[in-house]
């Protein structure tokens, strides 16, 4: 029999207690109209005065208070049922519409706290609600003393059966009890609540990562749902509710249920590895739960290596991260969780991700009899682009698509618009001329240097700046895999600092577009000014080297990341050596911003700019003190 046909419960003994048991124990009845007005405002007197406080310092007792409060959320849900939704919209809907706003904190303070337990505890929120009503709030949501019930349910330890639907009724009945609250003060200050705009999902194509689910993979993912290992049987109501709230367009519904039963398969899994049975329940309020930071970190509080992601892989772990964790992903359960998201305008292609991942999860972790299904026509495309996921948001991957947007800029020059060379030659001497082919074979030299370490169909001609600094070599150098999982300290330093490189190179470029577009066409029209003709001959003869060593620049950011890794070989002294290197790269292409900008128009500083770069980088590269020289 599987551990996940076994399980019963992810309580453990006390939090099943606090929840299941303890507030049934007081058998009162309580007339709703002593908790709800007339006008169907909440008594909030009648509530809180079912807190109870411990005589020693005067913090809330919860066991006391949960159950005092018990027979009130069993009122509430006795009134909830006797509505029909006409009633309840006409009663309540105008009370819960400031919940569309994360903002309510920053009437009173500037940093939101980020957990939703120092947000409770917070003296700005107390101002506007009152310390006894945020103490009637922490009972049901915000302590791990308390029943807790937003963390017990986000991080998938509770089954549908075991939350009792007066706790659901009651948070409703608080919810528009605060809004009530927070008119009044609104009204009192004279106030008016602006609500933050909602996080909008950009760049969906770089989230596609799964085949478009349709109704037939759905129903074998249900299949697959009642016979997988990887389902506590408790949850299969969740899973079949997500999977028909796909089904039914509800996208951010769906993946508000998939979630945490994602976190509650892979805890099992993360406790069966690890040999440690007992985190697979909630742990006691003083002690933190398994969720899945910890699940995905690679080592175990112990120090001893998780097992959990030798098991899952390393493309699985890397959509993890990508998907949940990484800053520049989409967080989707971050966002989620903190109400950051328009929930009725949630995407279906995230949803599709996510719920597309969590079939392939079911697949691998099923029984061996179940082949027939694995190896099915809409389930073998999903395995087979989960089995060569890659990371698209880890900062390695996030330098490798800066570079190729900013080598497709610096492509765009070949097409701009210029003046001939006869006109050049007639109002400007060859001296500079002379300057720019000097750096011209200086980045000649260099590139002929660096084509031992590409790739070996890599051309090697009598003109390695137009044969080697190309998108070709560029796509392909960018294509290597780089393993991004648990990247070391010392790798995201130097990423840190190639990807700032990169951003400034493609600063340079765009301003170099629009300042020759806007010279040429005032050229054409005989606007410029005698001083400003001979500034954008500068600009054209500069446009002659910089198009070669901002390539040449790219180039060596995309191999250095291609050998990153080797980083670590370096001792402390060679280490920070190498850093002072490419921060020097990194000054030189500030200077280009600077002189580059439309303000500044510094055509000739940059050719002796370039000169000592490129002195520079010829230095490090006799040497042999990069990365890609480690790396062989």
């Amino acid at each position: 029999m599987a551990l996940s046909d076994s399980v019963s419960t992810c309580l453990s003994q006390p939090v099943h207690y606090a929840i299941c048991k303890l507030g049934f124990e007081k058998k009162d009845t309580y007339d709703i109209n002593n908790i709800l007005s007339g006008n169907g405002e909440v008594c909030w007197q009648a509530v809180t005065e079912h807190v109870r406080y411990l005589e020693s310092d005067q913090s809330v007792d919860y066991i006391k208070s949960i159950r005092s409060l018990g027979p009130v959320c069993e009122s509430v849900n006795v009134h909830f049922k006797s509505l029909t939704k006409e009633q309840f919209i006409i009663q309540y809907a105008s009370w819960l519409h400031w919940t569309n706003c994360t903002e309510v904190y920053l009437l009173k303070g500037n940093d939101c706290p980020f957990l939703l337990r120092d947000l409770l505890a917070s003296e700005q929120l107390a101002v506007i609600f009152g310390q006894a009503v945020m103490n009637v709030l922490r009972i049901f949501i915000g302590s791990p003393y308390g029943l807790n019930l937003r963390n017990v349910l986000w991080h998938g330890f509770a089954s549908p059966q075991e939350i009792p639907t007066k706790y659901c009724a009651m948070l409703l009945f608080l919810t528009a009890g605060l809004g009530q609250l927070l008119q009044t003060y609104l009204l009192q200050n004279k106030c008016i609540l602006l609500h933050r705009p909602y996080v909008i999902f950009v760049s969906l194509e770089e989230l596609d990562v799964f085949p478009d689910l349709n109704n037939e993979t759905l129903s074998i993912a249900e299949d697959l749902v009642k016979l997988s290992s990887f389902v506590l049987k408790t949850m299969l109501p969740f899973w079949i509710a997500a999977l028909t709230a796909f089904k039914q367009s509800r996208y951010a519904d769906s993946v508000i249920l998939l979630l945490p039963q994602l976190e509650v398969g892979l805890r099992l899994l993360f406790t069966t590895t690890n040999k440690c049975p007992n985190r697979l329940l909630t742990a006691e309020s003083a002690a933190f739960y398994t969720t899945f930071d910890e699940m995905l970190a690679k080592h175990l509080d112990n120090n001893e290596v998780n097992q959990l992601p030798v098991v899952l892989e390393e493309p699985a772990m890397e959509f993890l991260w990508d998907f949940l964790n990484h800053q520049e992903g989409p967080r989707v359960r971050d966002r989620l969780s903190h109400g950051e998201i328009n929930l009725e305008a949630f995407p279906r292609e995230v949803a599709n991700q996510i719920v597309a991942f969590a079939i392939t999860l079911l697949c691998r972790f099923s029984d061996e009899n179940m082949f027939s299904l694995k190896e099915h026509t809409v389930i073998k495309p999903l395995m087979n682009c989960a089995s060569c996921y890659q990371s698209r948001f880890h900062p390695i991957s996030r330098l490798k698509k800066q570079v190729l947007e900013c080598m497709k800029s610096i492509h765009l020059w070949s097409g701009l618009p210029t003046v001939s060379e006869e006109q050049v030659q007639t109002i400007k001497g060859s001296e500079e001329n002379a300057e720019a082919s000097t750096l011209l074979l200086m980045i000649s030299e260099i590139t002929s240097q660096l084509v031992q370490y590409m790739p070996q169909n890599c051309c090697s001609s009598d003109d390695p700046i137009n044969s080697v600094l190309t998108e070709r070599l560029l796509t392909e150098l960018c294509d290597t895999r780089i393993c991004t999982l648990y990247s070391p300290r010392p790798v995201l330093e130097v990423v840190v600092i190639l990807r700032k490189i990169s951003t400034q190179c493609h600063q340079v470029s765009e301003q170099v577009i629009a300042s020759a577009e806007v010279r040429y066409t005032q050229w054409v029209n005989k606007t410029l000014r005698s001083r400003q003709r001979h500034n954008y001959l500068r600009m054209l003869n500069s446009i002659k080297f910089l198009s070669p060593v901002l390539r040449l620049i790219l180039i060596l950011i995309t191999m250095e990341v291609v050998s990153v890794h080797a980083v670590c070989k370096k001792n402390p002294f060679d280490y920070q050596q190498y850093l002072k290197f490419l921060k020097l790269i990194l000054q030189y292409t500030e200077n280009l911003v600077t002189y580059t900008s439309p303000e500044k128009n510094k055509w000739d500083e940059t050719m002796e700019l370039t000169n000592k770069a490129l002195i520079k980088i010829r230095k490090i590269s006799d040497r042999k003190l990069m990365l890609m020289h480690l790396a062989t």
